[in-house]
């Protein structure tokens, strides 16, 4: 990245493209750009800055991922730090969207997804966890083939 944009600008930008696809997740989910923007225009948008911060900062860089200390040196730097946190925005958000996609195909209600969103959204894993949880609740075991089902 270039002198003219910090890290700093770059975590706001990152912040509000993230945002924006919660915000229509939760308020529009059926309005029909929602998933195209949520879903695939949006984390792969997050996609790639998180690819030029990586290919630009991560090439000489102290640290590495064979261990917690060398993950903890990687972070010192606020260029990997800010990666690290644009590849939670894009993962989380798509996993949210993915949510709501499922849960509409199911016909599960958006008011029950709608706590699974927030917990995604700021606690990635355990929304996750509560979707399959309100999901398993509301239509009984499901097997994995059918999870993956696009339907």
């Amino acid at each position: 990245m270039t002198d003219s944009v910090s890290p700093d600008s770059l975590f706001s930008l990152a912040g509000v493209l993230a945002a924006g696809g919660w915000i229509l997740l939760a308020a529009l989910p059926r309005w029909r750009w929602t998933m195209g923007i949520a879903s695939v225009f949006l984390p792969l948008t997050l996609a790639g800055l998180y690819l030029g911060l990586v290919l630009v900062h991560l090439i000489g860089a102290d640290g590495g991922f064979g261990s917690l200390e060398q993950v903890a040196r990687l972070f010192e730097n606020r260029w990997l730090l800010l990666a690290g946190w644009v590849h939670y925005l894009a993962f989380d958000l798509f996993v949210g969207a993915w949510e709501v996609r499922d849960a509409q195909r199911l016909g599960l209600p958006h008011l029950a997804v709608l706590p699974c969103l927030a917990l995604t959204l700021f606690a990635g894993p355990v929304g996750l966890l509560a979707y399959f949880l309100v999901r398993a609740t509301m239509r009984g075991a499901v097997s994995a083939a059918e999870i993956s089902e696009e339907g």
